[in-house]
């Protein structure tokens, strides 16, 4: 529907979705889960132009029951029709349609607000991106666009299927909002325009049909048998700036491309023991590239929510050191708002359907500043929490509406000075900036003579010493702002790196947050280094700079301990994350300003045509090309098989690494050849002959490891062996454990987590009560256990077989009787304390022997993710076992971003090894090689264990 035609429409913008869910997957076709009809789903979204606003369907009359009633779960479905019906009734509603779910449900966003505000969205769209992009307008312009404009606030639920509480609140909330013409609701609806968007609809139909099959309601339970966003999981809360799942690409499109909110409201489930919700502002460590108004932002909005519930008299709201959420970390959906000048509001709030209790925590029921109105231990019902949750929605927009023109104006000031600091000098200070100042300061204090010290004045409120002289002063901070430490002014990647179909994928993940890119059309120079027309150009003028640099540049994570020599305190979720060095990007980073043949790319870039060179016999690919394992697999679906070259070799005069990919010419071959040139982007090199050293390349039956209830690095390794074309097969323990392996697959995938020394997997999923479990799904239960399962691997992998071990399951090469020991031990042998060492998901740097198969193509020092990872000490009779080095730390500081306490513990470990067992290997990589889709700089290792039948001459075991 145009903006401004009639409202109560629902929109469905760009190709036509269905309105209604697509069949359920049959595992989830339960036999009691009630659902709506194709036809009354249709019938309910049908197009329709009503007077003004008439008596509308009330949840119970649409459910039979209140929302939040015991017991009870509405699927996605039902909650679709529902907004529908609504917004047929209504002219407070269009319903819009943001794209599609990973198993292709509609995904659906209530735009709610008054009439008036509706006939005029087109305008009110228009205010609120000018503002956030704040590009060409001065402060009158802003002024005057913040008096005309409306607040555009965000609300979510369902992102976390199982916290059940975020989709039910947000089918009260929006009826609410339809429905209620009381003074606060009718302001709301003229100062605010509301987006209401289901952020995971797979993982609600799942979950709702799991916990209604059951007829006996005290037996009801959410025990899904796989993992409730197809790939990802409670991860898809973990996926904001790679945008590798369509949930997140659709709300980051609509959140920094299409409206642009000021205000974005998460809600989760389930706040801290002892209390009813966990909400605004939030613990240290703020994040130091965002805007600092982002800080004060929270207290603001925290201000009111907190203050609202005392006055209701809604005991148990608690914030700050309450709980355990920071401003840190970029990757979640309210946290990446704050590097686009976006107050992100998450709150965390008990209830299920089922009754619970509310847990004595007797600390928690004493008074604090973090906690004003403590709750008794009572029993707890979903209603009630449902009324937290409306509560704590109007509670923001009650600010919003009296604040509008604030914090319209507000995200114009932010965006304004982020475009004057990427347009200047600038220095941004971290952690280990003020550490070495501090040390300096501390090391002058100690050789001064006492006068000069007494002369200095008194110490200063923090950790070191005020030394009071202003020539002092100055000294320090030139030393602080030292001109090579000033912030970017641009990136540049330039088109003639050797994967830049991967560097372009790059490009495309900041394109969907709203990042504004340049191509260059023509060759240019920076930092005295020539780049070629179709580089990539990343300007830091602009309003979303907090996160270009966030994505480009290392995060300083500070040291952040209990109390001094005391145990670490965990970081919300990673400590650094960098996605330019997990995915093995080349970049130039430019301190001046740059300027050139570059013309600004609109939307969401297509991957530049790869060059294509027809040589004789065909055409080869540079081994660094992720994208060339898609390519063989593309020609091995139409029986041509691509071959790799095992040593260095010259061809007309070009010379080309050990590992090039050969692929022959004619007929099928030149197709795919063109069509992954057209949408893979891969250049293809004119091959005059075949090398006769080639090798081809054999397609490998290749099975995946998973669990009951999914585990998380099996979903996401299934996303990249489907985006890499690879057919593969899901196995379950139940299927390691009945053996004959080799005589099914060749290669076997042990993700992190599904073994550990001890034997037993950890995450999701855990060990269900079978009797709630249908049949089906039964033979999915069990562990990769020492007693049974690594039997059967060892049997494999010596019968010629091939395992890719990651994380915590390289603990199978152990147990399978490699010479293996941990080496973050104490000389007892017991791990070192948290207090000695302590690494959370941070980027490490590893030295890599290159010379090895498995590690052809690799950057030889590659940015790897290390959570705490297993770090290998090899026996003295490794080699003389098979046992062979592929990747060390070789320095005491390999940390590139994040935190790594105690790091120089490491130098000397082994990362990665690779042993031959029989006539097999097994893989043995430490970090997380494939972590949440996105350090493409490091598939490399597993995409070259997929490759059959390639073998480069060894060298001698290390």
């Amino acid at each position: 529907m145009p903006d401004g035609s009639p409202h109560g429409r629902i929109r469905q913008p760009g190709p036509a979705v269905p309105v209604s869910s697509p069949p359920v997957p049959r595992m989830i076709s339960l036999r009691r889960a009630t659902r709506l009809s194709t036809a009354i789903l249709f019938a309910a979204a049908l197009p329709a132009t009503l007077p003004a606003q008439q008596r509308l369907t009330s949840p119970k009359e649409f459910f039979g029951h209140d929302i939040g009633a015991d017991y009870e779960l509405p699927n996605y479905t039902k909650l679709h029709a529902f907004f529908a019906t609504i917004a047929k009734q209504s002219d407070r509603v269009i319903l819009d349609t943001i794209g599609l779910t990973e198993e292709g449900r509609p995904q659906i966003m209530a735009i709610v607000s008054s009439p008036a505000n509706l006939k005029n969205l087109a305008r009110y769209k228009e205010i609120s991106n000018r503002l956030a992009m704040a590009d060409g307008l001065d402060s009158a312009a802003a002024s005057q666009l913040a008096k005309e404009g409306k607040v555009v606030f965000w609300i979510d639920g369902g992102l976390h299927a199982t916290e059940v509480l975020g989709a039910q609140q947000l089918i009260e909330s929006f009826y609410q909002l339809a429905s209620r013409t009381d003074d606060e609701t009718m302001r709301i609806l003229n100062d605010c325009i509301i987006l209401m968007t289901h952020a995971n609809p797979d993982g609600m139909e799942l979950v709702a049909n799991w916990y209604m099959q059951e007829p006996d309601k005290l037996r009801r339970n959410s025990n899904i048998p796989r993992l409730y966003e197809k790939y990802a999981g409670h991860d898809n809360n973990r996926d904001a700036y790679m945008n590798a799942l369509a949930e997140t690409r659709n709300m980051s499109q609509q959140m920094f491309v299409e409206w642009n909110p000021q205000i974005m409201y998460n809600h989760h489930q389930t706040g801290p023991t002892g209390t009813i919700m966990a909400a605004p502002p939030y613990r240290d460590p703020a994040n130091y590239w965002f805007h600092p108004a982002m800080i004060t932002g929270l207290d603001l909005v925290g201000a009111a929510l907190n203050h609202r519930f005392v006055l209701e008299h809604k005991p148990g709201l608690t914030f700050r050191a309450g709980s355990n959420y920071s401003t840190w970390w970029n990757g979640g959906l309210r946290t990446v708002g704050y590097f686009h000048n976006q107050i992100g509001i998450l709150t965390e709030t008990i209830g299920n359907p089922t009754p619970i209790r509310v847990s004595l925590v007797p600390d928690r029921q004493l008074r604090s500043a973090g906690l004003p109105m403590p709750v008794a231990p009572q029993e707890w019902h979903f209603r009630q929490s449902i009324d937290y949750s409306v509560s704590a929605n109007y509670a923001f927009l009650d600010l919003a509406s009296r604040y509008r023109e604030t914090f319209l104006f507000n995200r114009w000031v932010m965006g304004n000075d982020q475009i004057k600091n990427g347009s200047k000098d600038n220095w941004t200070i971290s952690p280990k900036r003020v550490d070495a100042m501090i040390a300096q300061i501390t090391k002058d204090r100690a050789t001064a003579s006492p006068e000069a010290n007494r002369a200095g004045g008194p110490r200063g409120t923090g950790t070191a010493p005020n030394i009071g002289s202003a020539v002092t002063n100055d000294r320090y901070m030139a030393e602080l702002k030292k001109p090579e430490n000033r912030d970017p002014r641009a990136y540049v990647l330039s088109s003639a790196q050797n994967d830049f179909p991967t560097a372009t994928k790059f490009i495309k993940a900041l394109q969907y947050s709203g990042i504004q890119v340049h191509r260059a059309t023509g060759s240019f120079s920076a930092n005295g280094k020539s780049f070629p027309a179709g580089s990539w150009v990343v300007m830091t003028n602009q309003a979303f700079r907090s996160h270009v640099l966030d994505m480009f540049e290392p995060q300083d994570h500070p040291n952040d301990f209990r109390y001094p020599g005391g145990p670490p305190i965990p970081p919300y979720d990673n400590a650094g994350w960098t996605l330019a060095f997990q995915m093995g990007i080349q970049f130039e980073r430019v301190l001046d300003g740059l300027t050139g043949p570059f013309e600004k790319v609109n939307g969401v870039t297509t991957m530049p045509m790869g060059v294509v060179a027809k040589g004789k016999a065909g055409y080869f690919i540079r081994p660094e090309v992720n994208d060339a394992s898609t390519v063989a697999n593309r020609l091995a679906a139409v029986k041509v098989k691509a071959s790799r070259i095992p040593t260095a070799f010259t061809d007309g005069g070009t010379t080309w690494p050990a590992g090039t990919w050969f692929v022959p010419a004619g007929g099928a071959s030149d197709k795919v050849v063109m069509q992954a040139a057209k949408d893979l982007g891969v250049n293809f090199a004119a091959a005059n002959s075949k090398p006769g050293s080639s090798q081809p390349v054999q397609p490998l039956r290749i099975a995946l490891i998973d669990r009951y209830g999914g585990s998380m690095p099996s979903g996401w390794t299934r996303l990249i062996l489907e985006k890499f074309e690879f057919p593969f097969t899901t196995i379950y323990p139940q299927d390691v454990d009945a053996g004959n392996l080799k005589a099914k697959y060749d290669v076997i995938v042990v993700t992190d987590g599904m073994f550990s020394e001890a034997g037993a997997g950890r995450g999701f999923g855990g060990s269900p009560d079978t009797t709630l479990i249908p049949a089906e799904f039964r033979r999915t239960i069990g562990r990769i256990s020492p007693e049974k399962s690594v039997p059967a691997l060892k049997t494999f992998v010596e019968a010629g077989g091939r395992i890719v071990a990651i994380g915590s399951s390289i603990g199978l090469g152990k147990a399978m009787g490699l010479p293996i020991d941990n080496y973050m031990a104490e000389a007892n042998g017991r791990p070192y304390a948290g207090e000695k060492y302590y690494i959370p998901g941070s980027l490490l740097e590893v030295a890599i022997d290159t010379s090895a198969t498995i590690a052809t193509g690799m950057n030889p020092r590659p940015s790897v993710m290390f959570d705490n990872s297993p770090v290998m000490k090899l026996g003295p009779d490794a080699a003389a076992k098979g046992v062979r080095v592929l990747a060390t730390f070789d320095t005491d500081k390999p940390l590139t971003s994040g935190w790594a306490w105690g790091q120089e513990l490491l130098k000397g470990g082994v990362a990665m090894a690779e042993a031959k067992m029989g006539q097999g290997t097994i893989w043995l990589f430490g970090p997380e090689i494939l972590f949440r889709s996105q350090p493409h700089g490091t598939y490399k290792l597993f995409l070259n264990a997929l490759d059959g039948g390639f073998q480069r001459p060894t060298k001698p075991l290390q």
